[in-house]
């Protein structure tokens, strides 16, 4: 298991259920519904990807070459921080220019995906 990614992965888990909630519970009477909902997109998005790093962690070190695994890790980390993080500076800021930011975040986490998919064709 690697520890870099497990702790990465532990850390936007937790951010994720902490933001998560902050949406749910502060947000919800501060903010319309559909940028609400766009809050919640990133939210669901950080956690389906820190799933994602979890899988890179334990299976760098037990499966052959890791450096595909270590891409794609890099890559889906580099995606939260892009498409999430655009997703919830937009609905705290207002500013409707940072939603030009998040489909770079979703091109990464295709290429983190495409390295999966690399490394088990391998």
């Amino acid at each position: 298991m690697d520890k870099t990614f497990l702790l990465t992965g532990a850390g936007a888990g937790f951010l994720a259920v902490a933001l998560g909630a902050f949406g749910a519970h502060g947000l919800r009477a501060r903010v319309s519904p559909d940028m609400l909902a766009v809050f919640e997109t990133g939210v669901r998005y950080q956690m389906y990807h820190t799933f994602a790093i979890l899988i890179v962690a334990a299976a760098i070190g037990r499966i052959g070459d890791a450096s595909l695994l270590v891409l794609a890790g890099w890559f889906f980390v580099a995606g939260i921080l892009l498409f999430s993080g655009s997703l919830y500076a937009l609905t705290l800021s207002g500013i409707g220019m940072l939603g030009a930011i998040t489909p770079i975040g979703g091109l990464l986490f295709l290429i983190g995906w495409a390295c999966l998919i690399v490394f088990g064709i391998r």
